[in-house]
C-alpha cells in the first residue's frame, strides 16, 4: 500500500519546481499530493498555478497572502483543512524561520512526521519574531532536508541537538539538459555567430551578488578572441546593456528565455561563467545554473563563494572570488584549449547523471522518509 505524503511549498506555483513531487509519484511507493500557492508574486514576475499534463500527483490549489516578502508569507485556512487529512509524513519546502513553516509546524498532528527542506547557509541572527519562528519549527520537525554542505553545517551550529538532517541535492532533468549539436548551431546561427570563436556565458538573475558586472571586467581583461552570451533578468540589465555597446557583435544579452528553452542556449556556450561573491548576508547557496550547465555537456568555471565548490567537485574550475586575474588566466587557458573543454564536457555530464538526476535524487528523498518513518526519534546528523 502505498504512504501519503503531502509536501507544501510556495515554489510549487511554477511547474519545473514540482519534478520532486512527480519524481516521488512515478516511483510508486507514495501518494502524493502538492499543496501550491493558487497565484504567486515573485521578484520579478507574478505566477498563476497551472496544471501539467502527465502530472502523477495530486494538486490542490490554495490561498497564500502577502507574498512579498516571501518570508511574511502566510497560507490561508485551505491548507490547515488538508493538513488534518491522514497523511503517513508531511514535507514542507519553506525556510524554517518564516511564516508559512510556522503554520506548518503548527497545524501538522503531533502525531503525523514532519520533514522541512532549507537552502540556508549562513547563521544569520533573525530578529523576533523569526528566531522564534525557527526554533520552534526545527524542534517541531523530525528531519530536515538540506541542500548542501554548507547548509548542513550551519544547522548543526545553529541547533546543537538538532532533528535527523539529510544532505540532499537539487536535481535536473538529464534528459531535457543534455548535449543537443543542433541546437548549439541554431542558436549560433541566430546569433549570427557562424565562426569558431568560443562562447563564454552568465545564466542567473542580473544582480550584484551574481558577480554580473564584475565578470564584464575580467571580460575586458581577455587577452584571446570571445564572444558572451547573458542570460536571465534584473536590476542590472541597463548597466550591463551600456557594457555591452562597447562589443558590439559580440555579445548578446536575451531576457526572453523560458526555462523550457534553456537547454537549447546553454548548448551555445563553450563555458559557463559563475562568478557570485559573498557579501555579509549572502552566499551561493547551491547554483542550479551549473547542474544545468554539466547536464548540457557545458564547461564549468565557478567561484569560491558558498556550496559552489562542493556542487562543482572535480567536474569543472574553481577560482578565487574577485580574483580579476586568476580568471583571466583560467578563461584564457580554457578559451584556447578545445582538448581540455571537451574532458570537462565529459565529466561535468557524467556528474550530473550519476549525482543530480531527479532520479537519484528522489530516491535519497525516498530513502530519508522511510527512515524518519521507522525511528521518529531525533538523532545525530548524517551527510
Amino acid at each position: 500500500m502505498s504512504r501519503r505524503i503531502l509536501t507544501i511549498g510556495h515554489s510549487y506555483a511554477v511547474a519545473v519546481n514540482r519534478r520532486l513531487a512527480q519524481e516521488l509519484a512515478v516511483r510508486g511507493d507514495w501518494e502524493v499530493t502538492v499543496a501550491a500557492p493558487r497565484r504567486f508574486r515573485g521578484d520579478f514576475r507574478s505566477y498563476e498555478l497551472c496544471r501539467e499534463s502527465g502530472e502523477a500527483y495530486t494538486l490542490e490549489a490554495v490561498t497564500a497572502h502577502v507574498t512579498q516578502p516571501v518570508h511574511l508569507m502566510f497560507y490561508g485556512r485551505r491548507l490547515r483543512e488538508l493538513l488534518q487529512r491522514p497523511w503517513d509524513l508531511v514535507h514542507c519546502w519553506e525556510e524554517p524561520y518564516v511564516a508559512a513553516a510556522a503554520q506548518v509546524a503548527a497545524w501538522t498532528p503531533a502525531s503525523v512526521p514532519l520533514v522541512f527542506a532549507t537552502f540556508q547557509n549562513i547563521a544569520k541572527q533573525y530578529p523576533p519574531p523569526f528566531r522564534w519562528i525557527e526554533r520552534r519549527t526545527l524542534a517541531r520537525a523530525d528531519g530536515i532536508v538540506a541542500f548542501g554542505r554548507t547548509t548542513r553545517d550551519v544547522l548543526v551550529t545553529r541547533n546543537p541537538a538538532p532533528a535527523r538532517v539529510r544532505i540532499i541535492p537539487p536535481g535536473v532533468d538529464t534528459e531535457k539538459f543534455s548535449v543537443d549539436a543542433g541546437a548549439r548551431a541554431q542558436i549560433k546561427r541566430s546569433l549570427g555567430w557562424t565562426d569558431d570563436v568560443p562562447v563564454v556565458g552568465f545564466l542567473g538573475r542580473f544582480v550584484s551578488e551574481k558577480g554580473l558586472m564584475w565578470l564584464t571586467h575580467v571580460l575586458d581583461a581577455l587577452s584571446c578572441d570571445w564572444r558572451a552570451l547573458f542570460i536571465g533578468s534584473g536590476p542590472l540589465e541597463s548597466e550591463l546593456r551600456r557594457w555591452s555597446g562597447r562589443y558590439r557583435g559580440r555579445v548578446e544579452i536575451a531576457t526572453a528565455v523560458r526555462h523550457d528553452d534553456v537547454p537549447r542556449w546553454l548548448n551555445a556556450m563553450d563555458v559557463l561563467c559563475a562568478p557570485s561573491m559573498t557579501t555579509p548576508r549572502w552566499r551561493e547557496q547551491f547554483g542550479r545554473m551549473l547542474i544545468e550547465a554539466f547536464a548540457c555537456g557545458v564547461p564549468v568555471a565557478a567561484s569560491s563563494s558558498g556550496e559552489m565548490p562542493h556542487v562543482v567537485g572535480d567536474a569543472g574550475i574553481v577560482l578565487p572570488e574577485e580574483d580579476v586575474d586568476a580568471w583571466r588566466r583560467a578563461l584564457t587557458d580554457l578559451l584556447r584549449n578545445d582538448d581540455e573543454r571537451r574532458r570537462l564536457a565529459v565529466r561535468g555530464r557524467a556528474r550530473a547523471v550519476s549525482v543530480y538526476d531527479w532520479s537519484s535524487v528522489a530516491a535519497q528523498h525516498a530513502a530519508f522518509f522511510e527512515e524518519i518513518l521507522a525511528e521518529r526519534v531525533p538523532m545525530a546528523v548524517s551527510a
